[in-house]
């Protein structure tokens, strides 16, 4: 393995500006896989929190008791569909309309409790749900009307919105996968031209290595180990260079998105998120190496 190794970097010291081209074209490659794959992760984590977090208001008629709302409630909590019910009474129904309307405090000395309906704010486990769970709630006796709070163009629209959100999760994974795989293809061919240059410019000491009796394991050893170091410099680089730029930016990406969670919060769930990124680009780049490697050799070979 050492003497393979110190054959690979001296091709490499040999003719430095195809070792240039190779590892800038493979960083590109793994860079743009990382940032895509943040992206399908944000996506799906902006899907994940549309399809759970808006809130079905169902407001109640005056006249009820508290043991009807305690049925209710029961009957909304045992429900696998539903979570984080909530009871909200008429007062603090009319502390939300006054911190709603703070901008204008003329408008919360014109009202009192009495014309706030109280309510059970609740959301679902599935956006997919939330009509049925609507229909459902709107026919309890002590239900005056159901209302949704997504402000997403209401229940109506609820499908369509659902379908919307998943459309455009399903064309950033495909688009994205598609992108990738065709800088892969690009790194391949590229690894494939440069491994295959190096081998003709080395064909007379490869005949002669053959002729002495040198096994097959022994004449790819160097050619592939120069590819995977190719391929490491390139996937740690650009790997690298993603994810000190999505650390920088984490910040000020959660101050504007707010409560969606589109990237972890905590320090310790990035770094596991780009962890994985970084083992499967390793393992992709290992195959592409190994492959580009073998592919070059042996066309070289029959030549």
């Amino acid at each position: 393995m050492g003497i393979h190794l110190k054959t690979a970097r001296d091709h490499i010291r040999r003719a430095p500006f195809q070792a240039l081209a190779a590892i800038f074209v493979l960083t590109l490659t793994f860079f743009v896989t990382t940032v895509l794959a943040v992206l399908v992760y944000s996506s799906g984590q902006v899907l994940r929190y549309f399809e759970t977090r808006p809130q079905i208001i169902a407001f109640l008629k005056n006249d009820i008791t508290g043991e009807q709302i305690s049925q209710l409630t029961e009957k909304l909590d045992n429900d696998n569909r539903i979570k984080e019910t909530k009871y909200v009474t008429k007062e603090e129904a009319l502390e939300i309309y006054k911190e709603a309307t703070s901008d204008n405090p003329l408008l919360s000395e014109l009202v009192s409790p009495s014309i706030f309906p109280a309510s059970l704010e609740f959301s679902v486990t599935d956006l997919s749900h939330a009509q049925e769970v609507i229909d459902e709630v709107k026919k309890e006796q002590i239900v005056e009307t159901v209302g949704f709070t997504a402000s997403l163009g209401g229940e109506q629209s609820l499908p369509e919105v659902v379908e919307r959100l998943r459309k455009v999760t399903w064309y950033l994974r495909l688009g994205g996968g598609t992108f990738a795989a065709i800088l892969a293809s690009t790194s391949f061919l590229v690894l494939v031209v440069i491994i295959g240059m190096r081998m003709t410019t080395r064909r007379t000491e490869i005949e002669i290595l053959d002729l002495i009796g040198a096994t097959p394991g022994f004449i790819r050893g160097p050619i592939i180990l120069e590819a995977i170091i190719y391929v490491l410099v390139g996937v740690i680089t650009g790997w690298l260079a993603a994810f000190l730029i999505v650390l920088y930016s984490t910040p000020s990406i959660l101050a504007y998105f707010g409560e969606i969670p589109i990237l972890p919060k905590d320090t310790l769930g990035l770094f596991s998120i780009f962890g994985i990124i970084l083992s499967v680009e390793l393992f992709t780049g290992f195959i592409l190496a190994l492959g580009g490697s073998i592919l070059a050799v042996s066309r070289v070979k029959k030549n």
